[in-house]
């Protein structure tokens, strides 16, 4: 008699918080699927203490040869594809950047290739610094592809895969590592968030976490959940079966709020914890936004657009409505236009709709030029 069933290990907090409030029927699985299963062990290495070499530590290293010389399969993930995320000129400090997108161009070693990951620009690397002329350009950070060569270095013997978007993305590229890993002709998966949930390896028993910090230092408040859910994801694809699961995890802040959760694997504490900020700092799912998004060739149209938009909603909202000022979006620049955004923030969603029917009616008649285009999202899950 139920017409909808939501299932996660991690749901969100807007759903936590209507389970734990009633508005949902909340049922708990505390066992897993497998009789013999248990949830693994989780460890953080200390980047302060151990030092990593091609983005690997020694403990992680360690505990690779030991999985793959018991015959049983690991799991690497770096949520980052390609070889190093950036490509720097130690002279000058150039940095390769999209023309078409406000980010940096990835550098992909097998096709000596620079990559926007947003709109797909692609050009060759260049020989030499377009900036200063200097040839010692080198690319910084880790990516799945660098990490796959540092694993193929220190363990030539390991039979080693990598999934990512660019090695699945010829027809029947997945389904054919897919086949490999469950026949066991893989020791070492190296993978990206297609790894992250979904799957049930049953011989995988190690995990190692690449590089999870860059999350912590995002403005957008949703990033923290939104780790916490992916480690949680990610460390559930060890240990499924008899086989116990280890997770490592490399961090500079391993005393952090959320990688001590993941290590007590209490999604209540720490959905708790964040709903108490959440409504400390008046975010949802204590309040109720939309943002009415504008994009143009550039970022003044669309910032004119949204100041008109405010000044005919200020005559029209109550003290339940929070209008914020227009600002450039946190990507200004993608895919060749500029964006901006206006927050508009509710205490009840019957005012925000209110508000909404009543406001949309006149954003269609302003006067937005050719090329301007305009939406607006309502429960926004980025800004």
């Amino acid at each position: 008699g139920i017409p909808v069933i939501l299932g996660s290990a991690t749901p969100s907090l807007e759903s936590y918080h209507h389970a734990i409030n009633g508005h949902y029927r909340h049922l708990r699985l505390r066992t897993r699927a497998a009789s013999r299963a248990r949830l693994p062990a989780i460890h953080c290495i200390d980047l302060r203490i151990v030092k990593a070499q091609e983005g690997l530590t020694d403990p992680v290293l360690d505990a690779l040869r030991d999985t793959t010389a018991q015959n049983l399969q690991s799991l690497v993930f770096i949520n980052r594809r390609g070889y190093a995320p950036v490509l720097l000129c130690k002279s000058c400090r150039w940095i390769a950047t999209c023309s078409r997108c406000s980010s940096r161009l990835v550098f992909h070693l097998s096709t000596r290739q620079l990559r926007c990951h947003y709109c797909g620009y692609q050009q060759s690397v260049p020989s030499a610094c377009p900036q200063c002329g200097d040839q010692d350009i080198l690319p910084f950070g880790h990516g799945t592809q660098r990490i796959e060569s540092t694993l193929i270095s220190h363990l030539p013997d390991a039979r080693i895969i990598r999934v990512d978007r660019d090695s699945t993305r010829h027809k029947h590229a997945w389904q054919t590592m897919l086949t490999t890993i469950q026949h066991k002709k893989v020791d070492i998966l190296i993978g990206t968030q297609l790894l992250a949930k979904g799957h049930d390896f049953p011989d995988l028993a190690l995990v190692c976490i690449i590089n999870p910090d860059a999350s912590l230092y995002s403005p957008d408040f949703r990033a923290e959940e939104q780790l916490f859910t992916q480690l949680m994801q990610v460390a559930g694809r060890a240990g499924r079966a008899e086989a116990p699961g280890t997770v490592l995890i490399q961090t500079a802040f391993p005393h952090h709020p959320i990688y001590q959760a993941l290590i007590r694997q209490d999604y209540d504490h720490y959905a708790q914890q964040i709903l108490k900020d959440r409504q400390a700092m008046d975010f949802p799912p204590f309040v109720y936004q939309a943002v009415l998004r504008a994009e143009a060739p550039a970022i003044q149209d669309a910032l004119t657009f949204l100041g008109k938009a405010a000044a005919i909603s200020q005559s029209k909202h109550t003290r339940q409505i929070q209008l914020f000022d227009p600002v450039p979006a946190s990507m200004m620049r993608l895919n060749g236009m500029e964006r901006a955004q206006l927050l508009v923030q509710a205490s009840s969603r019957k005012s925000l709709q209110l508000f909404l029917s009543d406001w949309q009616p006149h954003l269609v008649n302003l006067p937005t030029g050719n090329k301007l285009r305009w939406h607006l999202d309502i429960d926004p899950l980025s800004l």
